[in-house]
């Protein structure tokens, strides 16, 4: 990795006339918006389908991607479905948030249109992207008897044969739910070739994707159902213990996540071929990999299944290098990036010195208390990754409005911020000027957005992930303005003025 900078916006946060961002139009102009400011690279959530509170982080696959990312213009353009059907759909009122209940309801009606009139024609492809994705099969059949079960989890199945995942039961629902399974792929696989045509643009410009790979996965998944023994289950396939944090400052009780934790053992008995599929399928989709709770490789809060909250967890010791560097070996060409946020032990920080991957920094942290920490830019070292702040924290004007008197005149003081540059941008320039390896803000951030444009607030199941750019807001001059920040600290080079031709001397 080099010197450079990006900027983290969503995907469901770019702009479209059907609730929520696609690989469409909105995403080729943000590409050429990252290329025209001199960035590097486009980060982005985690792309799979969405279940629970519509995390990308509590995905139904590990694999999948997410429907609702497949642009309907390219269907109409491709005469899959028309425009009046699209447009006769109710997606929702208000451009700035996506209403994800009304999404639900649209999406997949119409793309069941698109299935009837476009998938024999495509059988061939389909046939082959099958054969590239093996998992795509077990996620169609999964997702087809959750519809039959009308949505429950797989926990919650009343037939034990298929909740158990039992051969038998599986050719079974195999045969019977045959529809249901071909649309699922058919919408995976039109997935996979939108995303393919619109990450060879973004690369062509010179422009990689970070991609966020959640540590652990939902306990509602494919990736559980079909194969329990990877996981902290009990013979009837129920969670034993499940993932989280301890109390702490911020929360007496912790952070309860329910995600079922790793059976360690299992995984390294197998070779770790289940995390090593894993990573080949998210190298399909993302340039490099940014991974959530990085802790959890050294040590991981083990919950007892049942609990109500996290207290009564117990640290418990991860795979460590043993993993950590046989994903480095494996993956030459996949760039890494740790997410250490928090206050490491001793051991994560020698873990994460071992793996030799960038770290990282969030600018908002440095200023909380006024004390010196290594948030702030003058303890850094080069092997890093600086945030203004991450999907997790408010905007960097949210911040500011809601930070105490001392704290802001702290941050004014150390950036040296002037009134007329902005706090925003000051913060911004905070972060651009540091040593740390690549530079990264929110696209709020470098629009000055306040309250109410956040991605995600931690601790809170509802009213997230919902946040979107309005056609407008990002324009050649705001493209302009990051392109010379971004000269001016050494994130990228200087465009090249095309010389004027020499005066001919020839005589007339």
């Amino acid at each position: 990795m080099k010197r450079s900078s990006g900027i983290l916006l969503p995907i469901s946060s770019l702009p479209s006339a059907y609730g929520i961002g696609t690989f469409g139009k909105a995403a080729y102009e943000f590409a050429d918006f990252l290329k025209a400011s001199g960035q590097k690279y486009w980060q982005v959530l985690p792309l799979g389908p969405t279940s629970y509170g519509d995390s990308p982080y509590q995905s139904f696959s590990t694999f999948a991607g997410n429907p609702y990312f497949i642009d309907l213009e390219m269907l109409i353009e491709e005469k899959l479905l028309t425009k009046k059907e699209v447009e006769a759909e109710n997606w929702g009122t208000n451009p700035r948030y996506v209403d994800y209940g009304q999404i639900y309801s649209s999406r997949f009606k119409i793309l069941e249109k698109a299935k009837e009139r476009g998938y024999k024609d495509a059988l061939g492809e389909i046939s082959h992207f099958k054969k590239n994705n093996p998992w795509v099969e077990n996620y169609a059949l999964f997702m087809s008897i959750k519809k039959h079960f009308g949505q429950l989890s797989w926990q919650e199945w009343p037939e034990e044969d298929i909740r158990l995942h039992k051969p038998e039961a599986v050719e079974k629902y195999k045969k019977q739910l045959e529809q249901d399974i071909e649309f699922f792929v058919y919408i995976q696989y039109l997935f996979f070739k939108q995303w393919a045509k619109l990450k060879k643009y973004i690369n062509d410009l010179g422009i990689e994707i970070i991609g966020d790979l959640p540590i652990y996965v939902a306990l509602d998944s494919c990736d559980v159902w079909a194969e329990p023994e990877f996981f902290s289950l009990d013979e009837e396939n129920y969670p034993v213990e499940v993932a989280g944090v301890p109390p702490d400052y911020f929360s007496e009780d912790g952070q309860l996540w329910g995600n079922p934790c790793y059976n360690w053992k299992a995984l390294k008995k197998d070779g770790y071929r289940w995390w090593i599929r894993r990573i080949e399928g998210a190298a399909k989709l993302y340039d490099v990999l940014r991974i959530d709770h990085f802790r959890g490789f050294d040590e991981y809060w083990a919950v007892p299944a049942g609990q109500k909250t996290a207290k009564k967890g117990k640290w418990k010791k991860g795979p460590g290098m043993d993993l950590v560097g046989l994903l480095s070996e494996k993956f030459p060409n996949i760039e890494f990036i740790a997410e250490d946020l928090g206050e490491p032990s001793p051991t994560v920080v020698e873990l994460l010195h071992d793996s030799k991957w960038p770290g990282m920094k969030v600018l908002e942290f440095a200023f909380d208390s006024g004390e010196p920490n290594n948030y702030q830019p003058h303890t850094y070292d080069k092997n890093c990754v600086c945030y203004t702040g991450t999907h997790d924290n408010a905007t960097v004007m949210e911040w500011y409005q809601e930070a105490n008197k001392k704290d802001k005149e702290y941050a004014s003081k150390y950036l040296g911020i002037s009134k007329s540059e902005g706090f925003n941008w000051g913060m911004i320039r905070g972060g651009m000027s540091s040593v740390a390896i690549l530079f990264v803000a929110q696209m709020q951030d470098f629009l000055g957005l306040g309250k109410y444009n956040r991605i995600n607030i931690p601790g809170t199941d509802s009213g997230n992930w919902q946040w979107r750019l309005i056609d407008g807001e990002i324009t050649d001059d705001l493209a302009e303005k990051i392109y010379k920040m971004s000269v001016m600290y050494d994130r990228t080079k200087k465009k090249e003025t095309p010389k004027k031709p020499a005066k001919s001397k020839a005589k007339k």
